[in-house]
């Protein structure tokens, strides 16, 4: 008895030691918020003013001492963050975190993201102020990795600390660029239901392109007043951080705001991550200011405003991807056909160093058009060489100095002159100022191919005649400048026609688009609130509609009671996606039944890159309506044609038979907050148990649901459970008559450390539909309680 009780003494002593270490390591660790640093490359005192969700205003006396203290500052919330973003585009994941990741290295390593990097710094101007003041930034980061408290994940992997580099930048810049192409996954997919299936499956898929659209207009007003005074689906998803995906914006003009003054809005939707994709940042100089929102290694943000302009951004989806079939010497595979005749490959050897394991190397083959896919990308399953043509890497990369010239316009004419270098990805870029002005920029180079040659199949790379034509000047790019609606929107929809033809691309589906102008264009007296709820809007302008065009096919006499009563809950369904509604449930698992039902037997296993692609999205309302389709007989069945209603009804009756299943017998339970849950993972919290609880934020309930404005982003699969992984990675509302009262949230906080405080505090406001404030006033802003002082360093 006495060994007992001296065992669970002892056992208590070292449980109470633990938790003193670990809440010691806690406070070591955790950055620095308050107090005085001496910082090298400063010129002069920089205070750093901490607010209340730990959003640092930085205010210095010149641009350059500003920028090495966000550096500083950035690197101390954010340093993991920027290990893994660099690492992604030059395939280096593996060696922090093992073989699992191979496959990812190898298909960055192959996009020829580091290759372009280097041709462009080479050719950088090193004395413009976009250069200078990134040389700024990374000095600041580079100090922190140097001297700050090395994060807790650095040890738990084993990172090898290396300095931070203009390479890095650019490599952060590629993995952007392509995380937001869609044709790598698609334009495989079409080929093959063209070679295999026939041009009649083809054609129904590729008409609904020009159906169901809503669409802005381009609009170019003679006059403006704008001068400021100064002042791959499988490789995708094992991605450790956030792929750019879709977006909402809308910029309404004074005629149509109560206070007769420009209202922007923006929310940008990402893959979730913890931490949240953008860190917040104000600097402010006696010549300049921007609060701004920055992606991690990039200086210079990418959302912005201050009291003359604001801006933001959502995904073009223009189509800048090609794949081009190669034809290789049958005597020599190194070289390939061209139309001047045979042409050697470039051949780049690659190593990836595997943690825990020997190095593996892999050689990719690179024509005029691009490297060759084939054993990059698993879903290119073909005898013949796949090049794949990306505008990123084919064209001059002016992304520096664009971050930079939006941040730093002086007037909307400023501000044009630098959306006009945009080459990829193509972003539609959002613009409203004090001076009154609204505007919207369809931003890329845009192309031409010959007449009748459809970009998504793959074109023939041999003979020359499916080469790109022409480069479109800017000034025939979709944009509009103060229209007669007095507003601009986006929703990553088709945009308006380009020399009379639609342009094409991988444009979502008008719902959140459609919504948008239904709650734009009745109004003229709007205010930031009225703005802040409608960025939290969860219902679907064609969800409904949808599910009650389903319902005419379904035979209601065959149902049983708890069929009949599924059937009038999505019958009378508005399309609202909230916790306690139960017409998402029915309608999801509807859906899923339907597309299976409909595509998996011709598909097979290609169904997987059609089922939650752009494309399904795209021809689903149409292929609801249709009465005839080459795709409603299941070619299983050989000696029967199946008809649209047998697979709708099968389709129904499959979803009450499932969610009886899953969710009981009473109807009335099956609540779309049962189903549908968001956790916010960290890349070591996913490998569960303690580490999940230590570093992932979640998991919650949530409302909202997919193409809805709070637009909540699932996988429809066979498991009915839809855990969201995407969404709005920042709601932005910044209204002029009130510019210092502008609000934002973010998804989880504003530090990625874990044992800071402002790691997980916006969280509950952000799914809540709440907003914290974006502070300008200066006096507001001294008053924080935390205030880094950085003096220079002798």
């Amino acid at each position: 008895m006495k060994f007992l009780k001296r065992f669970l003494r002892i056992l208590l002593i070292l449980v109470l030691l633990m938790f003193i270490l670990g809440w010691l390591y806690s406070k070591y660790a955790a950055p620095k918020y308050s107090g005085e640093l001496e910082l090298k490359n400063i010129s002069d005192k920089v205070t750093v003013y901490f607010d209340e969700i730990g959003v640092p205003h930085i205010n210095a006396q010149n641009e350059k001492d500003a920028y090495v203290a966000l550096g500083y500052v950035h690197a101390q919330d954010r340093l993991w963050q920027m290990e893994l973003m660099r690492r992604i585009a030059s395939g280096r994941l593996s060696e922090i975190f093992g073989k699992d990741l191979v496959r990812v290295d190898q298909f960055f390593g192959g996009l020829g993201i580091e290759e372009a990097a280097k041709k462009t710094i080479k050719k950088l101007d090193t004395t413009s102020q976009a250069y200078l003041l990134s040389e700024a930034y990374l000095k600041g980061v580079n100090q922190f990795l140097e001297e700050g408290k090395t994060p807790i994940e650095f040890y738990m992997v084993g990172v090898k600390k290396e300095k931070y580099t203009m390479k890095d930048i650019y490599n952060v810049f590629g993995y952007m660029s392509f995380s937001f192409a869609v044709a790598h996954k698609t334009d495989p997919l079409l080929t093959e239901i063209k070679e295999k299936l026939g041009n009649a499956h083809l054609q129904e898929l590729m008409s609904t392109y020009s159906e169901n659209l809503t669409i802005n207009k381009t609009y170019n007003p003679k006059k403006i007043e704008a001068t400021f005074s100064k002042t791959v689906s499988a490789i995708m998803n094992d991605l450790p951080v956030s792929p750019f995906i879709g977006s909402n914006s809308w910029v309404i003009a004074p005629g149509k705001t109560k206070n007769a003054k420009v209202i922007f809005s923006n929310d940008p939707h990402i893959a979730f991550a913890q931490p949240s994709v953008w860190y917040q940042n104000h600097i402010k100089t006696p010549e300049y200011e921007i609060y701004g929102y920055n992606i991690a290694l990039m200086p210079f943000p990418l959302l912005g405003h201050n009291r003359e302009y604001a801006y933001g951004l959502t995904m073009l989806a223009n189509d800048d991807l090609n794949f081009y079939i190669e034809k290789e010497n049958p005597e020599n595979t190194l070289e390939y056909q061209t139309k001047e005749g045979l042409k050697k490959y470039e051949i780049r050897n690659k190593t990836i160093k595997i943690k825990g394991e020997a190095d593996t190397t892999f050689q990719v083959k690179v024509s005029k058009h691009g490297p060759i896919m084939n054993g990059l990308i698993e879903h290119v399953i073909d005898d013949r060489p796949i090049a794949m043509n990306w505008i990123y890497t084919q064209l001059p990369n002016e992304m520096l100095e664009v971050s930079y010239g939006i941040s730093h316009s002086k007037s909307l004419s400023d501000f044009k002159t630098s959306v006009a270098k945009i080459h990829a990805p193509g972003l539609n870029v959002m613009y409203g100022d004090a001076k009154d002005n609204i505007g919207w920029f369809s931003s890329a180079k845009l192309y031409q191919l010959r007449d009748s040659l459809s970009s998504k199949l793959y074109l023939d790379g041999a003979s020359g005649k499916d080469e790109i034509v022409e480069f479109l000047p800017f000034k025939e790019n979709p944009q509009a400048i103060n229209p007669p609606s007095n507003f601009v929107y986006s929703a990553n929809h088709q945009p308006d026609s380009v020399r009379g033809k639609l342009y094409p691309g991988y444009y979502q589906p008008q719902d959140r688009s459609k919504r948008i102008v239904e709650l734009l264009k009745p109004k003229n007296d709007f205010t930031k609130e009225d703005v802040m709820k409608m960025i939290y809007d969860v219902k679907s302008s064609t969800a409904s509609e949808i599910g009650r065009n389903l319902l005419k096919s379904v035979d209601k006499n065959s149902l049983s009671v708890s069929g009949r009563k599924a059937f009038s809950i999505l019958e009378k369904w508005n399309g609202t996606h909230l916790k306690t509604s139960v017409a998402p449930t029915i309608y999801n698992r509807f859906l899923f039944e339907f597309l299976k039902n409909t595509y998996k037997d011709e598909l097979g296993g290609s169904f997987d890159l059609f089922i939650n692609s752009q494309l399904q999205d795209q021809v689903l309302v149409t292929q609801v309506e249709r009465e005839n389709s080459v795709w409603w007989d299941d070619i299983s069945t050989i000696d029967k044609v199946e008809t649209k209603e047998e697979v709708i009804n099968t389709s129904f009756k499959n979803t009450i038979s499932f969610l009886q299943n899953q969710l009981g017998e009473n109807i009335d339970n099956w609540t779309w907050n049962r189903v549908i849950s968001i956790e916010y993972e960290h890349a070591i919290g996913k490998a569960g148990g303690l580490l999940r609880k230590l570093f992932n934020v979640g998991p919650f309930e949530t409302i909202g649901g997919n193409e809805v404005i709070n637009n909540q982003i699932f996988k429809l699969d066979s498991t009915g459970v839809y855990k969201v992984t995407a969404g709005p990675s920042t709601r932005r509302v910044i209204d002029f008559s009130d510019i210092e009262n502008s609000v934002s949230i973010l998804p989880t906080g504003q530090s990625g450390n874990v044992f800071s405080e402002y790691y997980k505090d916006q969280t509950q406001k952000y799914l809540n539909g709440e907003f914290v404030k974006m502070k300008l006033n200066q006096v507001e802003i001294q008053k924080s309680e935390n205030v880094l002082v950085l003096k220079p360093k002798n």
